[in-house]
């Protein structure tokens, strides 16, 4: 299997600066196919999965340079036979990576339940997920929601695949069940005066790039929807993880 690292950069900005941003940007990227069936943008949700002492939380805000995040991921309103995603986000130091597989959200429950699903039990993606799932005993801490605008490269280099996507409106429901992805009545607001700005790229960050980041005093750090929601919850250490970024 070959694998794919891939570079991300994160800013958070205050949502006053979202239009003048994407006016700036606009020249150089349109705005991706699918978001683009649905007015431009979509919600994004993902139940993430810690253990029982929150490592995956706790070596983040450490700054541990390998770790992993966990989470089942799917997409706007919910049905059992929408698709969603198991998902591993692996980052070794400043690169990171993505094990990835897809199947309906009433498999993942079957899945997530013990139960067997042929087709999806033999993908090698399926087994990495629930192999970190019962060894490390994860169970639901979070599920993290917010709207995506994602943007492409209008000049295609697929070495590369340049994106940018702002996701705004970031909030978070604590301890959910399995069959709560799609569920947010319980919702609280994480980052309502902000949004954030992810950059990624596989190679290297366009010259243009760099000009709309300096044009605006924008500083890249850490900015984890995870963290950023455990703490929203009032789920983290009593010392809250808050990125650096927002002011």
């Amino acid at each position: 299997m070959v694998v794919k690292y891939r570079f991300e950069y994160k800013y958070i900005i205050r949502n006053r600066e979202l239009n003048k941003l994407r006016d700036m940007v606009m020249p150089f990227m349109k705005i991706d196919k699918y978001a683009r069936k649905l007015g431009g943008q979509y919600t994004v949700r993902s139940i993430y999965f810690d253990t029982p002492e929150l490592a995956c939380y706790l070596e983040k805000i450490a700054g541990v340079k390998r770790r992993n995040k966990v989470r089942l991921r799917g997409y706007n309103g919910g049905s059992p036979q929408d698709k969603v995603f198991f998902e591993i986000k692996k980052k070794i130091d400043e690169p990171l990576f993505k094990n990835r597989v897809s199947m309906t959200y009433e498999e993942a429950q079957k899945l997530l339940r013990g139960e067997s699903v042929e087709d999806i039990i033999s993908a090698e993606n399926a087994r990495r997920f629930l192999y970190h799932i019962y060894a490390r005993r994860m169970q639901p801490v979070v599920t993290v929601i917010y709207e995506r605008e994602p943007l492409q490269a209008l000049l295609i280099d697929q070495d590369n695949d340049l994106r940018i996507t702002f996701d705004k409106n970031l909030r978070a429901v604590p301890n959910p069940s399995l069959d709560e992805l799609f569920e947010e009545s319980l919702a609280r607001p994480v980052t309502d005066s902000h949004f954030i700005m992810e950059v990624k790229f596989n190679r290297y960050l366009p010259t243009w790039v760099k000009s709309v980041v300096a044009s605006f005093g924008l500083k890249k750090g850490p900015a984890s929807k995870y963290a950023m929601s455990i703490e929203a919850c009032g789920l983290g250490r009593v010392r809250p993880y808050r990125s650096s970024l927002i002011q």
